[in-house]
């Protein structure tokens, strides 16, 4: 595996539990965990919560890291919020993560080109913007719109859908020709995380790699293995 492989962490505090204040504090221990671990970008993920909630914990993972970049300079740990243009611009998120049938990406930089507010730290009119894609075609388009970056799911499988079909390794390959960076996401593991990053993609992409590992051992195994 290349140095460079990106890894994206994507939220569940569900995981984490039933009782909310527990495990909303686990998932800040965690997020945490990830940035020092030295994780590229952090999904905020959390589709059950309502606004003002979603809000509210998306703050505090805002103030979050920045504590920890006021520690530690070498803290480059992204924040993108999962489809909510309004609570990411509310808090000044990094960035944005937006579904494949979501507004487009070009949609939302007009949002802040308009003065509707910044997403992205150091004086960069546009925010980061990821889009979760399910074909080499839906990967294609997210590029023509302006994506940064998406990611392509499931792969290998996708938790609690068992029906879903994988896209399997030669449609990965098949869409990390578009010109733009592509995550692999969906049953993805330390095992067969390298013949994702063979078949392409710049990085990987996961819920229970971070959640249910150690992240600092994730991230030194994914960025030492060749």
């Amino acid at each position: 595996m290349p140095a460079s492989c990106l890894l994206y962490y994507i939220t569940d505090r569900t995981a984490f539990g039933t009782y909310e204040p527990a495990r909303r504090q686990r998932l800040l221990e965690k997020i945490a965990e990830a940035a020092r671990a030295g994780v590229d970008y952090i999904q905020l993920r959390e589709k059950d919560l309502p606004t003002r909630d979603l809000e509210s914990l998306a703050r505090n993972v805002v103030a979050l890291l920045a504590q920890l970049r006021t520690e530690n300079r070498e803290v480059r740990t992204a924040l993108l919020i999962n489809s909510r243009t309004d609570v990411a611009l509310a808090v000044e998120a990094d960035g944005v993560h937006l579904r494949s049938d979501d507004v487009s990406p070009e949609e939302v930089r007009k949002i802040c080109a308009c003065g509707a507010g910044t997403l992205a730290r150091e004086g960069s009119p546009f925010p980061t913007i990821g889009v979760s894609c399910h074909s080499p075609e839906e990967v294609a388009r997210a590029a023509a719109s302006g994506a940064d970056f998406a990611v392509l799911a499931p792969v290998f499988e996708k938790k609690g859908a068992p029906d879903a079909q994988p896209t399997g390794l030669a449609m990965l390959r098949q869409a990390c020709a578009a010109k733009i960076p592509v995550f692999a996401l969906g049953g993805v593991t330390l095992a067969n995380a390298q013949s994702c990053l063979e078949a392409g993609a710049a990085g990987i992409a996961g819920i229970r790699l971070f959640q249910e590992n150690d992240v600092a051992d994730v991230v030194c195994k994914m960025r030492s293995q060749r």
